[in-house]
């Protein structure tokens, strides 16, 4: 068997080493196409290889037409809109993520970027503090519950939103259930988004949801920019001078903010939310154990296409 991984930007070494003693120990060859610069480099490499391992690389229908052999890619990391998921289900390619593993990292950075906003960027003027204020956490996945550990360290109160969770996981985690995003965000003075970016939720936070919440009020984006509508988040900031967002991606309506709003913003120069080597080692390192144990024993745990 030969696993490619196939990184336009590169895995810490470490993380390759890692990953290689996992292929190793099944007897697989390990095939690195690390900092390419143009697809053709992608379409040569994988025309041999059985399993790729990807990060925000594109997996096309062009790369899968090249790919004759693929039976299964990971993308490690959570998200997986770079993974064409009908194509590869035409390809008869298994596609699978890694969630979990980088869920602490996206966690500390929203944290970072709200002590960062809420002390003025350091400035040398006097700033608020995270004890005692509301955080609302919409969805409450891998992320969310790394979040409410982190706010409960800082004495926040807690609530979320998130009709695929049992209620009764929140409370084990001392977080107060919502009914709707709705009651979420009337609730909280911070949101912080971790709902994946698809058909029901493109565009789905915007206005209506943001008017409703108190007064200082902070949007924390660690999700897809595309959640937001952004439109509506404008809206907001015109009517609301008290109004923050903090994302770790940068929207498509960036020059606006950067124009009219400097001081109410932050944004990330690229993606940063799984960017801390801790999780990259333990996303590369899940992928190769995924791709051993599908070829092992046909697991699809984390098959994320039909």
């Amino acid at each position: 068997m030969k696993v490619l991984v196939a990184t336009e930007k590169a895995f810490a070494p470490v993380a390759i080493k890692l990953i290689r003693e996992v292929t190793d120990a099944a007897g697989y060859q390990l095939a690195l196409l690390e900092n390419y610069k143009d697809v053709s480099e992608l379409l040569a490499a994988v025309a041999d290889a059985d399993a790729m391992i990807v990060r925000s690389d594109l997996v096309t229908s062009q790369v899968l037409d090249a790919a004759k052999k693929l039976r299964i890619v990971v993308r490690a990391g959570a998200g997986y809109d770079n993974l064409d998921l009908p194509a590869c289900t035409a390809h008869k390619v298994v596609a699978m993520n890694t969630p979990g593993q980088n869920s602490n990292a996206v966690a500390e950075l929203a944290f970072q970027m709200m002590l960062y906003q809420a002390r003025g960027g350091f400035g040398g003027k006097s700033g608020t503090e995270l004890r005692g204020k509301t955080m609302g956490l919409h969805a409450f996945g891998n992320v969310g519950k790394y979040m409410a550990e982190i706010a409960k360290g800082f004495g926040m109160n807690i609530y979320a939103f998130d009709p695929f969770v049992n209620e009764d996981a929140m409370i084990k985690s001392e977080v107060k259930a919502c009914k709707s995003a709705e009651e979420l965000y009337s609730k909280c003075q911070y949101v912080s988004l971790h709902i994946p970016a698809n058909d029901k939720t493109k565009k789905s936070v915007g206005y209506d949801l943001l008017k409703t919440m108190p007064k200082n009020a902070v949007l924390v984006n660690t999700a897809r920019k595309e959640v937001i509508n952004e439109d509506g988040l404008l809206k907001i900031f015109e009517e609301r001078p008290d109004f923050r967002y903090l994302s770790d991606v940068e929207p498509d309506c960036k020059p606006v903010f950067e124009e009219k709003y400097k001081g109410r913003f932050i944004f990330t120069a690229k993606k940063m939310g799984a960017q801390t080597e801790e999780a990259n080692i333990n996303a590369g390192v899940a992928a190769a154990r995924q791709i051993v144990d599908y070829f092992k024993t046909g697991n699809e745990k984390f098959k994320v296409n039909k």
